[in-house]
């Protein structure tokens, strides 16, 4: 039984390794050689693998870029928060939880994909989209811990100010590590509830 549950464990990590090491050769290139002379064949011949392997773990050439690894370890990390604490709480621990489990490395490969996305019109098409996942993801939880409808406006408005402190901090702090990313965000939520003040 142990052995049966091991298996699928096994398989995720080792595709999440592919798809960690091809983003990362799509990254060296998108920087070496910039983004639009880049080929998905290129990509693919760096990270050792196949077209078809590509497309596997990718759509498209933009998708190596948009596939945001922190935004998934932070919606999970915020799901296991306890309910009925306050929400700007949750929040906060569940971004420092999601930002401990990010090695140096790990962290590095991150803020490059953000500084490509700030840098690459080209790349914003994709991003966007894998925003308003966030967004609505992000939604549904402070909806069902507010006990509040999804499509409350004021349901929105919070969520929207919320991602504009993540947005924020990517934008106007390109050298993070993952803690002072966490500390960030910290600051900008303890603004947003006081009222935002200047």
């Amino acid at each position: 039984m142990d052995t049966a549950s091991a298996g699928p464990g096994l398989r995720e990590r080792k595709k999440a390794r592919t798809r960690a090491l091809i983003q990362e050769h799509a990254l060296r290139l998108f920087e070496e050689q910039g983004y639009a002379r880049t080929t998905v064949e290129q990509i693919a011949e760096a990270a050792e693998v196949s077209p078809s392997t590509f497309f596997r773990y990718f759509p498209t050439k933009e998708d190596t870029v948009a596939h945001n690894t922190f935004t998934l370890a932070f919606l999970n990390a915020l799901r296991a928060q306890s309910p009925g604490a306050d929400l700007f709480e949750t929040i906060r621990r569940a971004v420092h939880d999601a930002a401990e489990g990010f090695d140096e490395l790990s962290w590095t490969q991150e803020r490059r994909r953000q500084q490509l996305v700030l840098a690459v019109p080209d790349l914003r098409g994709a991003s966007v989209e894998q925003l308003m996942l966030l967004a609505s993801a992000l939604r549904d939880e402070v909806a069902m811990r507010a006990g509040r409808d999804r499509d409350d406006f004021e349901v929105h408005t919070f969520t929207g100010a919320v991602l504009g402190v993540f947005a924020a901090v990517v934008a106007g702090a390109p050298h993070t590590t993952a803690r002072n990313y966490a500390d960030l965000v910290d600051h900008g939520l303890t603004h947003l509830r006081s009222g935002v003040p200047l």
